[in-house]
């Protein structure tokens, strides 16, 4: 799940946010969404690449609202956004999609709830572009985003060493 790549930071980094809290966590995500499939989610039974693209952003939404839900009394907000629709990225490029929006476009709205205040008003929310949006409706059903908890902490435990033992989410 090439979610882990954001989350893995995100955990590590907590401890030290919290003790210089506020601050705040901007996951980019991506309007396309898919649920994971938990029987399996390394997708060992038939691999697409837009399929595990789509299920890491749904990860990656769920985790987001999840994280946000944990830290919300430390003063941090985390938010996920979709920045721009195919930016003239070279991931748009390769896939041969045309540009609909350009990286200044995805870059502003990172930056506004990076360092705007949108970002510091609200915690656990998803926006497409600098709007406030809905993600996947799965991402927000707990009993899904309890098992990516605990798959994320079996995953993420190599590289969390005691914290992930101790239970430090």
């Amino acid at each position: 799940m090439n979610y882990l790549a954001p989350a893995l930071p995100a955990r590590r980094l907590t401890p030290a946010l919290r003790d210089g809290a506020p601050a705040r966590i901007v996951n980019v995500g991506s309007v396309g969404q898919a649920p994971v499939d938990f029987a399996d989610p390394r997708m060992d039974a038939g691999y697409s690449g837009a399929q595990a693209y789509y299920r890491s952003k749904f990860a990656l939404a769920a985790f987001t609202f999840d994280l946000a839900g944990e830290l919300a009394s430390d003063g941090i907000t985390v938010n996920c956004l979709h920045p721009a629709t195919f930016m003239n990225t070279h991931m748009a490029r390769e896939a041969m999609m045309p540009p609909m929006s350009t990286v200044g476009t995805g870059a502003k709205a990172v930056l506004n709830l990076a360092a705007g205040p949108a970002g510091g008003a609200v915690t656990g929310r998803y926006f497409d572009g600098e709007s406030e949006a809905r993600a996947h409706e799965g991402t927000y059903d707990p009993a899904i985003r309890a098992r990516l908890r605990t798959l994320t902490a079996e995953l993420l435990a190599p590289f969390l060493g005691d914290d992930a033992r101790s239970g430090v989410r």
